[in-house]
């Protein structure tokens, strides 16, 4: 039987494609089984990141959770460090836990390698997020890279150097030359720029040459290997040769690495058309990826596909795809230069004001259709999201409230399924801004509205209420009906959900009243709502059956994937309450492949709980653990608490199962269960797949699991605890946990006693 689907990590698949580096690969795998974090350490354009992911894809199957790249170096706001990590092994910031408190609690019984990428920028942060959690998470190693150390506790220091040289004598052949880490990268990229290009008797020198002239750099040797699509090597070392004398005034002396990779990005830059060169310097202005209709909003007006593919082809861009999308982003050290450039021309200001204006106008064009469509709206939203947090933390640097505010509106429903705790600092930051002009006054009623939904979604009362009340105010005195209405049902879930039934009542007459005014289906939507909530608390299931059911039908004629998700929950539950199995299991699978669509965690930890208790009531004790234990694995990776409405059922269901299966086998089948994988989880729940098999004891004896009989055999070996741990990459507390367990299930009181008996039950049979 198939084992447990599990994480193994995000690394990307190029990351296998690598040249030399053999020792600095040697010397780094075996740093990993001594110490807990490594930086690697050097200047841009050295090739850190490469070697990092190549050992990391290495090493992957060694660490029982995987390996997991950071990348850091679109993120321009140092207090969105632990946002962008809690982002890559698939945590979700949609509750009250803040994101450093979240990752801690995952990390803290995982084995895993995390990969953080480009550190400098952001470096302080980055320190206090490494250094938490290998306080938090013994089994957790860290490699990162950076141009300076982190200067964290445990870290070893492994300095980058550039790619191995060849040596500076024309016999080398060209056998040889093959085997020099520097050649290898030039040929590579050359033959994949020109497509035949091969290193020959002919070209063996200058390919030499013209790597010791790059100093072995791998940023580069790629920005010369490209220009052999138009140029022979011979022709690409003179003219860089050219522009190197400038610099030493005609002699042999050497440069700077820094220098000389400098000078290679000038050389690639003046090779550029006027309109080219343009067009690099611009697009620093994006903090993280971009795309075409993003540069020609904010870059250039025309003819941009064709420059931005020209820069593409030079390498001087980086083009990846973003599910069905062209993305671009540029390497960090172009990023700095191109910023230098731009800077150079004067147009820094403009730039930063264009950036503004394009994602302000463009996000409050979307706000309003964005509910509705949901899934396409939140792909553009992942794609875009560093360059809106850096034009946010912009507005509020500048004190572009009005701009600031608008934009954190217009993300309502990105801070709601994706970064709620981060729109509560937006929020907070930018409202905390002093001025208000009654044009805004709308926008506000709006904001405040948001700032109560996302208190409402953390659970929050001393927050949510507040603001709902400023939203009320706000609206009425902007006499703004639909947004007055959306605050009162709000309020009147907030007042519910604290325990205020009176104030709850009041507030939801209120909104009733008021819709009877305005023709408006979001309103409409959230009133059902609010009623659904108060009728469950009350325990009045006909009512909860017949508003769910009348808000369910309005938000799919409406397209409003979010609200009918919650609608068929609420149904569901009405009638999961009356014993009513075979409905709520029907709703509870439309509820659930919404939520896998949107992509909403909270609703996904819901639906399999229920599908679990649905499990246990039909005696599928074994399908019940394992989704009780998904779960909880998206519960803890969201940081929500259970609600009181659900937890007697969910209770129930862990009850059952336990009963049905005995403790050990249902903590088995949990387990697994936990490590299941969510696509796999929801195929589970509606039953488009088999449950997948717990871990079970796989030593020839039965009684053993795999990792305690590796154990074992390291012991036999007579290897120290310290030495199995680095062996194994778990800690030495993790060792000394597995030797005491094999103790106890053999009955054993002496290490020699583990030896022997794993010696005779390993004998060659």
């Amino acid at each position: 039987m198939a084992k447990p689907a599990r994480r193994t990590g995000n690394l990307p698949a190029e990351s296998t494609s690598f040249v030399g580096r053999r020792r600095e690969l040697a010397e780094l795998k075996k740093k990993l089984t001594a110490v807990r974090a490594v930086s690697l350490v050097g200047p841009g354009g050295v090739g850190k990141t490469r070697l990092a992911l190549r050992v990391a894809t290495d090493v992957n199957r060694a660490f029982r959770n995987g390996a997991w790249l950071v990348e850091l170096a679109d993120v321009r706001d140092p207090a969105l460090v632990a946002n962008a990590v809690i982002a890559s092994p698939d945590l979700r910031d949609q509750a009250s836990a803040q994101p450093l408190e979240l990752l801690a609690g995952y990390l803290r019984d995982k084995q895993m390698l995390l990969v953080i990428d480009n550190c400098e920028h952001v470096l302080e942060a980055a320190a206090e997020l490494v250094d938490e959690v290998l306080k938090a998470a013994p089994d957790v190693r860290v490699i990162a890279t950076s141009r300076e150390p982190l200067s964290v506790g445990g870290e070893h220091v492994l300095p980058v150097a550039p790619l191995e040289l060849p040596g500076a004598h024309d016999a080398e052949p060209v056998s040889r030359l093959q085997q020099n880490e520097s050649v290898m990268l030039f040929v590579e990229r050359a033959a994949a720029a020109t497509g035949s290009f091969e290193l020959t008797e002919s070209n063996r020198t200058a390919v030499a040459d013209l790597c010791r002239r790059l100093d072995g750099l791998p940023l580069a040797i790629e920005l010369a290997a490209v220009r052999t699509r138009a140029l022979t090597v011979e022709q690409i070392l003179e003219r860089l040769g050219d522009r190197f004398a400038l610099l030493v005034g005609g002699g042999r002396a050497a440069l700077t690495r820094h220098q000389t990779l400098r000078t290679a990005i000038d050389w690639s830059h003046d090779l550029l058309t006027t309109d080219e060169r343009v067009l690099l310097r611009r697009l620093c202005a994006f903090a993280g990826r971009f795309t075409l209709e993003d540069v020609e909003g904010v870059c250039v007006s025309s003819g941009a596909l064709d420059l931005l593919s020209s820069l593409v082809d030079k390498s001087l861009v980086i083009k990846e795809d973003a599910r069905s999308v062209a993305a671009y982003r540029l390497h960090e050290s172009m990023r700095e230069y191109a910023a230098e450039k731009m800077r150079e021309a004067g147009e820094h200001a403009e730039l930063e004001r264009c950036c503004i204006d394009y994602y302000v106008a463009r996000c409050q064009a979307m706000a309003l259709s964005a509910r509705y469509r949901l899934p396409e709206w939140l792909a553009w939203m992942d794609l875009e999201i560093d360059n809106i947090r850096t034009v946010l933390r912009r507005c509020l640097e500048t004190s572009g409230k009005r701009d600031g505010i608008v934009l954190a509106t217009s993300l309502s429903w990105f801070w709601i399924t994706r970064a709620t705790t981060e729109g509560v600092r937006w929020l907070e930051e930018l409202l905390a801004l002093p001025g208000r002009e009654s044009a805004e006054l709308p926008t506000l009623a709006w904001t405040y509205f948001i700032r109560g939904f996302l208190g409402v979604l953390q659970g929050d009362w001393a927050v949510a209420r507040p603001a709902l009340e400023r939203s009320i105010a706000t609206a009425r005195e902007a006499q703004a009906p639909v947004q007055l209405a959306h605050a009162l049902a709000m309020a009147s879930i907030a007042a519910s959900m604290a325990g205020d039934r009176p104030a709850a009542g009041r507030l939801l007459d209120d909104a009733i009243t008021l819709a009877e005014e305005v023709d408006d289906v979001s309103v409409k939507v959230g009133i059902l709502q609010a009623r659904a909530l108060n009728a469950a608390f009350e325990g009045e299931l006909e009512t909860l059956k017949a508003v769910a059911t009348e808000g369910a039908m309005l938000a799919r004629e409406a397209g409003d994937l979010y609200s009918l998700h919650m609608m068929l929950l609420n149904r569901g539950s009405a009638a999961m309450y009356a014993g009513e199995l075979s409905e709520s299991k029907s709703l509870f699978a439309e509820a659930l492949r919404i939520a896998y669509l949107i992509d909403d965690r909270i609703g996904q930890f819901y639906l399999l709980a229920a599908f679990g208790y649905h499990a246990a009531i039909a005696g599928q004790f074994r399908v019940a653990a394992q989704l009780l234990g998904a779960s909880e694995t998206i519960r803890l990776g969201a940081g929500a608490t259970v609600i009181a409405i659900p937890a007697p059922f969910i209770a129930q269901a862990e009850e059952s199962a336990a009963a049905g299966l005995g403790q050990v086998a249902y903590r088995a089948q949990f387990d697994a269960g936990k490590s299941m994988a969510r696509d796999a989880a929801v195929r589970l729940a509606l039953g488009e797949a088999k449950p997948t098999a717990a871990p079970a004891p796989e030593a020839d004896d039965g009684v053993l699991g795999k990792r305690e009989t590796a154990v074992a055999g390291l012991v036999a070996e007579g290897l120290s605890n310290k030495q199995i741990g680095a062996r194994l990459f778990i800690s030495e507390r993790t060792v000394d946990s597995h030797v005491r367990n094999i103790l106890n299930k053999l009955g054993f009181n002496s290490r020699a006693q583990i030896a022997g008996w794993f010696s005779s039950q390993h004998a060659v049979r």
